[in-house]
């Protein structure tokens, strides 16, 4: 929960429903909003979707979801379990007997759609598996692949649809006593799958899983995740989140996590302020904010730093951050440590000096954490 006393309008309140488990990583309850991806190597590549897993790990995500389309991926799941640092989310479609294996295989979830995993006897199999070799499932219903007699009924995908195919489905778990899932009402359409979802949360007290599926390529679907989850979230909607990009999964976990920090729901890595830059900047404000990012990729540790252009909004800025620069005049600009004028510096050595400052506050901010833990 996001809550601040001294400034209530930036009050979130979660909704309240379960918790599971997803391996080590709780979901739902009042665990941190977590941050899903998906490999979109070829699971029989096991060397490469385990790169492309730690990469994604290392970005920031806590669980990555792995397409199960055969039985050869399912063989290589195995090996992709044990090496993964992070929890494995199973991502299974039409074909039953790939869920019972994932989980044999050691998946720390099964996803399955409700739209094409067959009948309840098939479901009923998959759930026994996954009860038996302790995995939580995901109900993962899609606009794009709803029940035909849903579609009989309601004429077109809609958010009614949605939610009945997903509650369907919780009773077929329920009547079978298996509780340890997660659901998700994901469209491509915004309005359908925020309606579907807002609709969802007052039906189920099951954890949700949100997204806006196949949003597009990084920039479009970036806006359009943002604009669907991020309405979410700020309603208190949402126990994990994948942002759906044709891209790089590592850049769909930067995504989330922009996401999460500009609502205060979760916190890692530097968070830089900056301005768009004009003609009263005392420096290539541009450049200067795409060398930090990349030279600063390695911080895990949540602070913020301003990198403004001029003396106009910069000091007001740099009050409010761990660190900061404001551009002047005559080739240098002021440093600001802890909200405070601390030294001028040039612009010719200030990427490199704030780049150490930025770690520097950040060792400090670890040795601080450290200490409060051990009191």
């Amino acid at each position: 929960m996001s809550l601040n006393h001294i400034r209530p309008w930036r009050n979130i309140y979660r909704r309240k429903c379960r918790q599971i488990m997803v391996g080590n990583v709780p979901v739902g309850g009042d665990a941190p909003i977590s941050v899903q991806t998906m490999t979109n190597t070829l699971t029989t590549d096991v060397a490469g979707t385990v790169a492309q897993i730690q990469a994604a790990a290392e970005a920031g995500a806590d669980i990555v979801r792995v397409s199960v389309p055969d039985e050869l991926s399912a063989k290589a799941l195995k090996e992709i379990v044990r090496e993964s640092p992070v929890p494995i989310v199973a991502d299974i479609h039409f074909h039953y007997k790939r869920g019972i294996e994932a989980a044999e295989a050691g998946a720390a979830c099964l996803r399955i759609n409700p739209g094409n995993i067959g009948d309840e006897r098939r479901v009923r199999e998959v759930i026994s598996a996954a009860r038996d070799h302790g995995c939580s499932m995901r109900i993962g219903v899609n606009a794009g692949s709803l029940e035909k007699h849903l579609l009989d009924k309601y004429g077109e995908p809609c958010p009614d649809a949605m939610v009945e195919s997903g509650l369907e489905h919780i009773r077929i778990l329920q009547d079978n006593d298996f509780h340890e899932f997660k659901i998700s009402v994901k469209a491509s359409d915004v309005f359908m799958a925020a309606a579907a979802y807002q609709q969802l949360a007052e039906a189920t007290d099951a954890p949700i899983h949100l997204g806006i599926t196949e949003a597009g390529g990084l920039t479009s679907g970036t806006i359009k995740s943002a604009i669907g989850l991020g309405n979410l979230l700020w309603m208190g909607i949402g126990d994990t989140i994948r942002v759906s990009l044709s891209a790089d999964p590592v850049e769909e976990v930067k995504v989330g996590y922009e996401i999460l920090k500009s609502l205060g729901l979760r916190h890692r890595g530097v968070n830089i302020i900056s301005c768009p830059s004009c003609a009263r900047q005392g420096f290539d404000v541009i450049k200067t904010v795409e060398a930090l990012e990349e030279r600063l990729e390695h911080i895990k540790t949540p602070m913020s730093l301003s990198i403004i252009g001029c003396v106009v909004n910069g000091p007001g800025e740099a009050l409010m951050t761990d660190v900061g620069f404001t551009g002047g005049g005559a080739g240098n600009g002021m440093v600001y440590l802890a909200g405070k004028q601390s030294h001028r510096m040039d612009n010719a050595q200030m990427i490199d000096h704030i780049v150490e400052q930025v770690e520097k506050r950040a060792a400090e901010i670890e040795a601080e954490n450290a200490a409060q833990a051990a009191e």
